[in-house]
């Protein structure tokens, strides 16, 4: 915050008192400026000192300001259907956060976890928090709750149909917790204008056990190449972190998804 300083200068343009008053802002060097994670240059990561989450994969914390998840920003993660890998990519960050006995909550699921996978996988189920919603506004209720909270370290939400007033009441709140928010999202929502602070989106990839990780959006440069992702299912292929059974449902209206226009 810069603070000016005043003083009174007599002028003889300052009629018909003869006194006018100047204003002095100190001049505030670009170093600085650029050390603030707020600020970043257009053809680089942000500071390196900013807070992150460690992904638990190399080549993705090498492209991410900080070296993680961000914490205290918006994350959203794309993909084109269910079981692609999504999990799997967050999995280890949720290990790490709930061995170290921080609390993590998972909010509107579309299938019940599956506790075998995710112990197996090394998160402690004992810090993990589930919540259902009965419809959009109630999920997107919840998620700011959570957030404005300050009691978990990462909030994952499944929030198909949000639009950009909803995701930018996220962010904000998530600037004051101690973690990350992650928001699963359907591709078609790329073309749409988000105000998370990084972007990533999910593909198949060419070879069993991996998936291409495509960076839509960083503090920073883009990335036009993607990255291939070594993922790992405690169970092999046909277990994943969410049973196929869905998530029982509370009384109240749902709320259909919104596709990008094509």
């Amino acid at each position: 915050m810069v603070t000016p300083s005043l003083w009174l200068e007599k002028k003889e343009a300052c009629q018909p008192r003869g006194y006018c008053i100047k204003i002095h802002y100190p001049m505030t060097s670009l170093t600085s400026l650029l050390q603030r994670h707020s600020v970043w240059r257009g053809g680089a990561p942000s500071a390196p000192g900013a807070a992150a989450v460690p992904t638990g994969f190399a080549p993705l914390d090498a492209e991410l300001p900080g070296g993680g998840w961000p914490a205290g920003g918006l994350v959203e993660v794309l993909s084109r259907h269910e079981g692609i890998g999504e999990l799997q990519i967050v999995l280890p960050a949720l290990a790490a956060l709930t061995a170290g006995g921080h609390r993590v909550a998972w909010l509107a699921p579309p299938h019940l976890p599956y506790a075998p996978a995710l112990r197996a996988a090394g998160v402690r189920l004992g810090n993990l928090t589930v919540v259902r919603a009965p419809g959009r506004r109630d999920a997107l209720w919840a998620a700011e709750q959570a957030l404005r909270a300050r009691v978990f370290h990462a909030l994952l939400a499944w929030l198909p149909g949000a639009s950009y007033p909803e995701l930018r009441r996220l962010s904000v709140a998530a600037q004051s917790g101690p973690g990350f928010a992650l928001a699963f999202r359907p591709a078609q929502a790329a073309c749409e204008a988000s105000p998370a602070v990084l972007r990533l989106e999910l593909e198949p990839g060419f070879e069993t056990g991996r998936v291409a990780v495509r960076i839509l959006k960083r503090r920073g440069a883009p990335v036009s190449t993607p990255l291939r992702i070594s993922i790992q299912r405690p169970f092999g292929r046909s277990a994943h972190a969410l049973d196929r059974a869905p998530l029982p449902t509370v009384e109240g209206s749902g709320a259909r998804a919104r596709a990008c226009a094509a």
